[in-house]
Parts: structure tokens; sequence; C-alpha cells
């Protein structure tokens, strides 16, 4: 017999891992993020932590379920490569956007992590609605925090990569 916690570990690795990487990547206290624009509607800097480390918990333990219920190995390691760029994407993200100051890319990334964090849902719901119900609320944030970088970006015009100003100050 299975001990029930052994499918929970790997996804619980994961999204901590995830999560710990991802905040070494976030500088919300430096001069460029302080004076970026922002619209009215982003949430307080307070709200981020919680609302990510909730995520994150719901995603492991959804993940973890979905593992119990799958059918055989070859299913269980699918989801957990999934999970993983999942988690891939999802650190790629912060780095792109506070680290190499690249709201354009990390707008790519977000759109990606949204696509592949509703297959997980798609995946979780097609062997547990509790597991997809867990996810949703993950697909939700990272749909709100793709048009909260979109906007962010239409703000800041100088902030895409291949604008002229931004060409204008590298020295090559």
């Amino acid at each position: 017999m299975k001990a029930p916690s052994k499918p929970y570990l790997l996804p619980t690795a994961m999204c901590a891992a995830a999560a710990g990487i991802g905040a070494l990547g976030t500088k919300v206290g430096s001069d460029w993020y302080k004076n970026l624009n922002k619209p009215a509607w982003q949430p307080p800097g307070w709200v981020f932590g919680p609302a990510w480390s909730t995520l994150y918990t719901l995603t492991a333990v959804a993940s973890g379920r979905v593992l119990m219920r799958l059918p055989d190995s070859r299913a269980r390691r699918i989801y957990l490569s999934e999970l993983g760029a999942n988690m891939a994407v999802n650190v790629a993200w912060s780095w792109l956007f506070f680290s190499a100051r690249r709201p354009d890319a990390s707008l790519i990334d977000s759109a990606i992590l949204e696509a592949s964090t509703l297959r997980l849902l798609k995946r979780a719901a097609a062997v547990d609605t509790a597991s997809a119900l867990m996810l949703a609320p993950y697909a939700a944030w990272v749909g709100f925090a793709t048009a909260l970088n979109g906007e962010i970006l239409r703000l800041n015009p100088d902030e895409v990569s291949l604008s002229p100003r931004r060409i204008g100050a590298c020295r090559l």
C-alpha cells in the first residue's frame, strides 16, 4: 500500500521551488518598478504574497490529488512534466519582468503561463472535479496578471525592448 502523502511530495517541492526562485527574481523595491506607471486597478503590493502562497498551495494539493487518480505511471509522468513546465514558465515571468525589466517579454510569458495553467486545469477536471476547482483560482489569477502586465506595458511604451528610446540608450 502506498503512503497517501507520496503523490503530494513532488508537486509540493515543485511549487515551493517555483515560489522561492520566483521570489529571488522579484524586485518590487527597485526604482525601475516604482517609477512604472501602473493602472489604478492594480491591487496593493501586500496582496501578491498571500495570493501566490495560496495559489501555490492549492496547485500542490490539486496536483497531488490528480496524481493519485491518474490511471498509470505514464499519465502521471505527463502530468508532472506539464506541471514542471508550468512552474518554469511561472518563474520566468518574475525574472523577465522584474530582473530583466522586460514587460513585453513577460507579457508573452504570461500568455503562455495562462495556456499552460488552463491545460493543467483541463487535465485535472478529467479525473477530479475538486482538483479542477482548486486550480481555477490559479487560472483566474494568471488571467488577471496577464491583463495587468498588458496594461503596465501599454502605460509604459518606452519599456518595449525595441522601442526607439531603448535602442538609442543601448551602446553597441
